[in-house]
């Protein structure tokens, strides 16, 4: 059950956090992986703790953003590896260089960044792996998004969460469209991930954790187990979707 073997994986953002926890669940299921970050120092070091365990991957990186450049990197990672990208996991969401201001206080410029990455970035990726799986008849496209995409909330990301509201309505266009070709395409909202410990200070965390349910903040390889169902045979039937994952917190 949830048998990747014979499938190829691109991950963005997967040189960290929750993109490497993804990275190597699907890598331990079976699938060859592409690591995408925007540092290669990133994206090999998690190309070969998937590969000390046995595993399949190779560092690719790039910027999600630029079609030129993505479209070149999926090919020359498609070449190596010897097979098409059939699961693509959209998961680059968090701009280096970010910002977190009231939108009374952006600028039009300032509006770019998020928007930019959440959803060009994911098209960008969507259109370069699209016609080989429908193609081939079958392939998986996952979403990562975030409870902020629906909720909204005075922590001063309302680009970000632009961002994810409107790449959340593009994966369900994309799903009625290619659902005939045996491709699916599924968003996974996120609530508070432990990678939060990171850049907030520990009484915030506190006051964080004590609002969600389950008591603790979400972890990687979580996330990955997540993806790993939603890439396999078995979810076949799912498509169109958003699944919060988000320890039952009610506003992410």
């Amino acid at each position: 059950m949830f048998d990747l073997q014979g499938h190829t994986a691109l991950v963005t953002g997967a040189g960290q956090s929750v993109g490497a926890g993804i990275a190597t669940v699907l890598a331990r299921q079976g699938a060859s992986v592409i690591v995408n970050d925007l540092h290669a120092e990133r994206a090999e070091s998690v190309a070969a703790i998937i590969a000390a365990e046995g595993n399949r991957a190779i560092a690719s990186a790039w910027d999600v953003t630029d079609y030129e450049a993505t479209v070149d990197h999926v090919r020359a990672a498609e070449q190596e590896l010897g097979g098409h990208v059939d699961i693509l996991v959209n998961n680059a969401g968090i701009a280096e260089g970010r910002w977190n201001l009231p939108f009374r206080e952006l600028t039009p410029e300032l509006w770019r960044l998020p928007i930019d990455l959440n959803i060009y970035g994911s098209l960008n990726c969507t259109k370069a792996v699209i016609d080989g799986m429908c193609d081939g008849g079958w392939g998986r496209v996952v979403q990562i998004s975030s409870g902020s995409a629906r909720a909204g909330e005075n922590i001063n990301v309302s680009m970000y969460a632009t961002g994810k509201s409107g790449i959340e309505g593009f994966i369900r266009h994309l799903a009625a469209e290619t659902g005939q070709y045996g491709v699916t395409a599924n968003v996974l909202a996120l609530g508070e991930q432990k990678n939060l410990e990171a850049v907030m200070p520990p009484e915030i965390i506190e006051q964080i954790v004590a609002s969600i349910p389950i008591g603790r903040l979400g972890e990687p390889e979580e996330i990955g187990a997540a993806c790993v169902y939603l890439a396999s045979n078995e979810a076949g039937g799912l498509t169109g979707q958003t699944i919060d994952l988000n320890g039952g917190s009610q506003t992410r």
